[in-house]
């Protein structure tokens, strides 16, 4: 057995390729035990939660223990306790290692040289996964935040049949009841005249995919929106005749609620922190001194304090501190 060069393909590029396999590193380890005519080929993963194992053929004398062995140094079945076993331990660093184990192999296969060579290409190997689990990480914590955002998509055909949408819809339509999945998977409001509109935009958009996206509020407590566009993303077309998507947004709380959070989060009085929801959902300081029972000038007054504590220079700056803030994530 002869120890691979760089830009050998034989075990080189299974084994840098084996981050990505389900199992990892199947491809390697087969080839490995192959090559050294050993019983057994294994890699030992530890992690700073878990410890994972990955074997090609029997590992028939056990396997070595990480912790009693330092980096880089080849081991033989007489210092692990394992029998006729040669291992070399790979690490990244004290959260991330790897253990490399050949059991049994040929009588005259160079594995103590194989395995020592190996080691720098592990660490390549160790490095790429790190790399990974780190973009894992922060794909799941972009993914849970955007989730909170309660966003949405369905893309629909001209009769308004569902042709494909994402989870956080799926979850939107089965327990908001402003929008359900109905008969023949069509996209149904439960208001009627919602219902003839989107009718009436499918039909626009079928016909003119260029025509401007149209917004439609579908519930103020909790609010709830809805944005109906053309369809311009083929991937959402799901190879299918979609012509418009539905971006949906919905929020899990009632304005009561948000309106306590706004207390918490800028010293406002309940008082005007009804009102800075109120604003912050579009209505005007006339219309929320309608909603919540106000005259003008109280309302007018109350916005002078929101402003104030809130630091917004006005509503639209209020509707960014409210709506792109934290509270969008509560």
């Amino acid at each position: 057995m002869r120890v691979p060069n760089l830009g050998e393909t034989e075990l080189l590029v299974p084994l840098h390729d084996g981050v990505f396999e389900q199992p990892m590193w199947q491809t390697f380890l087969s080839r490995l035990r192959t090559a050294a005519g050993a019983r057994g080929a294994a890699i030992l993963l530890r992690t700073a939660s878990d410890e994972l194992r990955f074997l090609s053929g029997v590992m028939a004398q056990g396997w070595p223990d990480p912790d009693a062995m330092r980096p880089g140094r080849l081991y033989s079945g007489e210092e692990t306790g394992c029998g006729d076993l040669q291992a070399v331990r790979v690490a990244y660093d004290e959260r991330l290692s790897v253990t490399l184990a050949i059991s049994e192999p040929a009588a005259d296969a160079r594995v103590g040289g194989v395995l020592s060579a190996l080691v720098p290409h592990v660490q390549v190997a160790l490095r790429v996964l790190a790399g990974l689990e780190r973009e894992r990480a922060r794909s799941e914590m972009s993914a849970e935040a955007f989730a909170r955002l309660d966003f949405g998509w369905v893309s629909l055909d001209a009769k308004g049949i569902i042709v494909d949408n994402d989870t956080q819809a799926d979850r939107m339509l089965r327990e908001s009841g402003l929008l359900r999945r109905g008969a023949y998977d069509r996209l149904v409001p439960s208001d009627a005249a919602i219902d003839r509109q989107l009718t009436g935009l499918l039909k626009e958009f079928a016909a003119n995919p260029r025509a401007r996206p149209r917004a439609i509020n579908l519930s103020h407590d909790p609010w709830i929106d809805i944005l109906v566009a053309p369809l311009r993303l083929d991937a959402l077309a799901g190879g299918k005749d979609a012509v418009a998507v539905v971006y949906l947004r919905g929020d899990r709380s009632s304005s009561e609620t948000r309106a306590e959070q706004l207390v918490d989060l800028f010293d406002l009085t309940p008082s005007e922190a009804r009102m800075a929801w109120s604003m912050a959902q579009g209505l005007s300081i006339a219309e929320a001194a309608q909603e919540h029972g106000l005259t003008i000038e109280t309302a007018r007054n109350y916005s002078k304090k929101i402003y104030a504590k809130t630091g917004a220079r006005g509503q639209v700056d209020l509707v960014r501190h409210v709506l792109t803030g934290v509270l969008a994530l509560a």
